[in-house]
């Protein structure tokens, strides 16, 4: 049957309780979001109009998807895992196994298949000085903070087949909490659950697993308040994602390039430089002017009006 408009939004209430909120409070709040990289990463953003995705096997701390997948697994298989299943048992018969052996058949690829790109929430308090923690893990000697504007990130849009998801800092106790919050809105919406297309409904279900994975990171991270834009070739196959292979720190991978260029027609705007960019901050380095005058060129190049007003130079003192 035909859906109303709102059925999307309606499945997310009740599937991704936690991404929806988080959404909404950076909306409410009209807050910006940062990437944190070294000087020639960001000249590189910067000058090809680009942002690299990297293979999930190349995050910092490779354990993170094996944590989001014991979490899953051990909130899936306990208490609230059981109303969970309750609930798809009575949608319709078979419902529970296919959703189970689709994910199944996915899950061990989903570190080696998808491909991330990193940002941060930014706090208005951290404009002029930038975030200490973030400086020291991801700046290194001449380290810079790209502060993006949200709209590209928090418009809904399939333009890319990358989207972009709130990481929840939760160890497995935690997880089963918010497991069983989704599974009592699903037993509260059951007879509308039963109503949406079945198509519908089972990949909302599998990217509900799948970003629960993906998206989840030990509490001990939660200082980075970091968001995801996630993409998964093999699931959802995009021709404007340019694959390419690049060198890394010297290791030779596959990358996948994110053209910062809108497509207004499919709802994918605000992604160009001059409105992208809120501002540069430097972050403690022993060149910051040097780095202010070229990072002021670079966005006078890129169309940037003003570019002298939108960098900063962070006073952070730089450690010898």
């Amino acid at each position: 049957m035909d859906m109303l408009p709102d059925a999307h939004d309606r499945l997310r209430e009740i599937l991704f309780p936690y991404a929806s909120e988080r959404q909404r409070a950076v909306e409410r709040r009209q807050g910006r979001f940062v990437h944190y990289t070294s000087a020639s990463v960001a000249v590189s953003i910067i000058r090809n109009k680009e942002v690299w995705m990297r293979n999930a096997n190349t995050m910092n701390d490779f354990m993170e998807v094996e944590h989001g997948y014991r979490c899953l697994l051990s909130a899936y298989q306990g208490e609230a895992g059981i109303k969970f299943k309750d609930v798809l048992d009575r949608l319709h018969p078979g419902f529970r196994q296919g959703v189970e052996n689709l994910f199944d058949g996915w899950s061990q690829s989903f570190k080696s298949g998808t491909y991330l790109s990193c940002i941060s929430e930014h706090l208005d308090s951290e404009d002029t000085v930038g975030r200490l923690s973030m400086w020291r893990a991801y700046g290194g000697d001449t380290g810079v903070a790209i502060v993006l504007n949200n709209k590209p990130f928090v418009s809904p849009s399939d333009a890319l087949r990358a989207y972009t998801s709130p990481v929840a800092y939760l160890g497995p106790e935690q997880f089963k909490a918010e497991f069983q919050r989704i599974a009592n809105r699903m037993e509260e919406n059951t007879k509308f659950l039963s109503e949406v297309d079945i198509t519908l409904l089972t990949g909302f279900l599998f990217n509900m697993f799948r970003f629960s994975v993906l998206g989840t990171k030990h509490p001990g991270f939660h200082e980075e308040r970091e968001w995801r834009i996630i993409h998964t070739p093999g699931l959802e196959n995009s021709d404007r994602l340019l694959k390419d292979i690049q060198i890394v720190r010297g290791t030779p991978q596959v990358i996948y390039k994110i053209p910062l260029k809108d497509i207004p027609d499919e709802g994918f705007v605000g992604a160009e430089i001059p409105q992208l960019v809120d501002r540069v901050i430097i972050g403690p380095t022993q060149y910051p002017l040097t780095m202010y005058q070229a990072f002021v060129e670079l966005l006078t190049d890129a169309g940037v009006e003003n570019a002298g007003s939108k960098v900063w130079v962070s006073d952070i003192p730089l450690r010898q």
